[in-house]
């Protein structure tokens, strides 16, 4: 059983600053790629910010230039910090890992829950 679970979402003003994380859990034998989605009102899931185990990151063009994502590979975390946020970032924020649990070399999807960021003033 695996399990990832966000924290940090939350209102703020536009121009303001956010950090989430997501702390996966369970019987996890290695994560490869880790990342961010997001879901607005009426859109589609759409990607965010991914980094591969080595930490090489890929950003939507949308938030490239405000967000920045890590990882802790000891922790099995992922992190998002979000600078100079505006309205149109207004969404619930997904983590996403693909995980092996036998050591198999197979990966799975797992998401977490999903946790809402709102800009506004």
């Amino acid at each position: 059983q695996v399990q990832l679970v966000e924290s940090g979402g939350g209102l703020v003003q536009p121009g303001g600053s956010l950090t989430l994380s997501c702390a996966a859990s369970g019987s996890i034998f290695r994560i490869a790629d880790m990342g961010w989605y997001r879901q607005a009102p009426g859109n589609q899931r759409e990607l965010v910010a991914t980094i591969t185990r080595g930490a090489r990151s890929n950003y939507a063009d949308s938030v490239k230039g405000r967000f920045t994502v890590s990882r802790d590979n000891a922790k099995n975390m992922v992190y998002l910090q979000m600078n100079s946020l505006k309205p149109e970032d207004t969404a619930v924020y997904y983590c996403n890992a693909a995980i092996s649990t036998a050591g198999l070399g197979n990966y799975s999807p797992y998401w977490g829950q999903g946790t809402q960021v709102t800009v506004s003033s």
